[in-house]
């Protein structure tokens, strides 16, 4: 099996945490990047033939990658790789998620593999890719989605499969948002994932016919799935716990409210997606800090540093401050006095003696002055920062307060 892994969007309602990197890129859970959870889902899955398409301000994902991910033998014809849109069909850059791949279908014709699975790069979650290649070959699909329940009223965030009782598509709607009722009586829908299995021969065939059509916008959801509806055997794989019977967790951080609420997750006290987890590591790229360490004064100051239910990664010191409900990436200081709660602070970053930081998202290397305060007064804030609808204050890379 041949995998690629879609990792070129802009990310625009990630912005401006996406000022300076595409989305994959975008660091999290104090540690990691996004990317690193579908790539270690493929290296956990046995996965060893990957390839990584990236487009948009891919320098740091790019160097990412091949500081951190460089654990595959080549020799034995294993490896990620990051490819970049190179225009190799014609003057366009990458016009869709399907147009992606047909660009590089001479990557696909160098492996000659049996199947292809084609993933996003920018989600977090945790699969086993033999699972859903077992339902596949099962079923003997031409292409498997994968799908997750999502309830009704979200239906419009996602590209909703209708399925018969067997699981085969019978229709794909790409984020409906009027008449749901219509759509289904059921609380539950069925959201695709963006995750695509393939017959490599029914694939190369679907995507030279969708590049002869000019008014295709060459997406998977919107053109090739419903293409091959009619004449191919499309399934639908339920990304599903079945003893507890719920949906496994996925999340889409395409949006600041959603990338803070994942973060979030990993700091309650039984995380929904387990980054302990020895038997399923997710790995990275981590740089050479000093242990993570807490000053705890007992002198006339009273400096008492100390970290509440939150993520302290190697290298940060917390001299004096309170950290709450936080996620801290490597190297970040906390100085004396100050208080940081719901909060992610990247790396780099220096909360100041006496400051005050709430429900924030700071990016690298960004000081906050002493006494500053940051998510108190929302309307103040929205005249320097960016402020979301449900009030995340996110400050970007490398700006200077005053």
């Amino acid at each position: 099996m041949l995998t690629f892994i879609m990792a070129g969007g802009k990310g625009e309602r990630l912005s401006p945490l996406t000022q300076d990197r595409t989305k994959p890129a975008v660091p999290f859970g104090g540690i990691y990047r996004i990317i690193d959870f579908t790539l270690s889902n493929c290296i956990n899955s046995g996965l060893r033939k990957i390839h990584v398409l990236t487009q948009y301000k891919s320098y740091s994902l790019t160097r990412h990658i091949s500081r951190g991910w460089n654990v595959l033998n080549s020799e034995l014809g294993e490896y990620i790789d990051a490819i970049p849109a190179q225009q190799r069909v014609d003057e366009h850059w990458y016009k869709g998620t399907a147009d992606s791949i047909y660009q590089n279908i001479y990557a696909i014709e160098d492996e000659k593999p049996e199947h292809i699975l084609i993933l996003a790069g920018d989600h977090i979650y945790k699969m086993d890719y033999k699972e859903m290649f077992a339902f596949h070959e099962k079923n003997k699909a031409d292409l498997t989605v994968s799908v997750i329940e999502v309830p009704t009223e979200k239906a419009g965030e996602f590209g909703v499969c209708e399925l018969d009782k067997d699981a085969r598509v019978k229709k794909i709607i790409e984020k409906p948002k009027d008449n749901l009722k219509k759509l289904t009586s059921s609380k539950i829908v069925y959201a695709s994932m963006g995750i695509y299995m393939f017959n490599t021969e029914k694939l190369e065939d679907v995507l030279r016919k969708d590049a002869r059509d000019s008014s295709s916008s060459h997406d998977f959801a919107k053109n090739i799935i419903p293409l091959m509806l009619e004449s191919h055997k499309v399934y639908a794989y339920n990304f599903k716990d079945s003893d507890a019977d719920q949906a496994r967790y996925w999340r889409d951080v395409g949006s600041i409210d959603a990338y803070f609420r994942a973060n979030m997750d990993l700091i309650q006290i039984t995380p929904p997606i387990n980054v302990y987890d020895k038997d399923w590591p997710y790995r990275t790229f981590q740089e050479q800090y000093g242990p993570a360490k807490t000053v705890w004064a007992e002198d006339d100051t009273k400096r008492i540093g100390m970290a509440l239910n939150s993520i302290v990664s190697n290298g940060c010191i917390i001299s004096g401050g309170k950290v709450e409900r936080c996620v801290l990436s490597p190297d970040v200081r906390i100085n004396s006095f100050s208080e940081v709660t719901d909060s992610i602070l990247m790396e780099g970053v220096e909360i100041g003696r006496y400051a005050k930081v709430r429900r924030a998202i700071i990016d690298k290397y960004v000081k906050v002055p002493q006494k500053m305060e940051i998510g108190y007064d929302l309307e103040k804030d929205k005249k320097r920062f960016t402020v979301t609808d449900t009030g995340i204050v996110v400050i970007p890379k490398n700006m200077v307060l005053k």
